[in-house]
């Protein structure tokens, strides 16, 4: 098991923040696995807002027959803790 620290915008942070995002799009290049933990840091292009969720990878799509390119995957994620 692992433990991945993540920028993400302010916009898609929200979203995860209320609830409406479970899933996250992502370049597989650090080989993400079910049962991985992560920090998301949301990230506002120049600094980190000190504002993050952690939580607990459910479920890897990366089939590229569906449309999803090459080296791609879609985790779906259950969320543990909200530090705003």
């Amino acid at each position: 098991m692992t433990h991945h620290k993540l920028k993400i915008t302010p916009e898609y942070f929200e979203e995860v923040v209320l609830g409406n995002k479970t899933f996250e799009l992502r370049f597989n290049d650090r080989n993400y696995q079910r049962g991985d933990t992560f920090d998301l840091m949301e990230w506002n292009s120049s600094e980190f807002t000190n504002h993050s969720v952690s939580g607990e990878i459910t479920y890897i799509f990366d089939d590229s027959k569906f449309g999803l390119d090459s080296g791609y995957c879609v985790f779906c994620f259950k969320l543990k803790n909200i530090n705003l």
